[in-house]
């Protein structure tokens, strides 16, 4: 199977670009984007909520980028590089459709804004709903039971 944009020459910062055309085009109030080590922030503001994606890229010495696929032989680091660089166009272009596909369905009627954009929707404590609610869905199926609805309240 392949990737979608697996040989895109589109370069980063025009990704960035578009995300960012298209999140104004639906109706954001804001957009913002950071880097740290080899994660990538994109933040946004919309529909009063702040959404928060992260975006994991590759390490630029994984062992897809040393070797060959074929042969497994190691590359040049210049060959290295140019592999790692097209991995990472790659990975902004996926993020590119992912948000252009999520706001269009949602224009379209199809889903709305909640059922989207609810896991990277950021919390007041800077978690995103995502980060907060996968481990207690993960200890609600392990002890085959509900979380409380209001943890500390009891069992009222």
């Amino acid at each position: 199977m392949t990737r979608y944009a697996e040989n895109t020459n589109v370069d980063e910062s025009r990704s960035r670009g578009e995300i960012e055309r298209t999140l104004r085009r639906y109706g954001a109030q804001g957009f913002g984007y950071a880097w740290e080590g080899a994660n990538a922030m994109l933040t946004f503001k919309a529909n009063g909520r702040m959404c928060r994606f992260l975006l994991p890229m590759p390490a630029q010495d994984a062992p897809e980028f040393v070797y060959t696929p074929e042969r497994r032989t190691r590359r040049s680091p210049a060959a290295a590089q140019t592999a790692w660089e097209q991995a990472c166009r790659q990975r902004w272009r996926a993020m590119a459709l992912l948000i252009k596909a999520k706001l269009e369905a949602i224009e379209s009627g199809i889903v709305t804004f909640d059922d989207e954009f609810l896991a990277p929707t950021l919390l007041p404590n800077g978690q995103t709903v995502g980060q907060w609610a996968v481990p207690q869905i993960a200890a609600a199926y392990e002890r085959n039971e509900m979380p409380a609805l209001m943890p500390g309240m009891g069992d009222r």
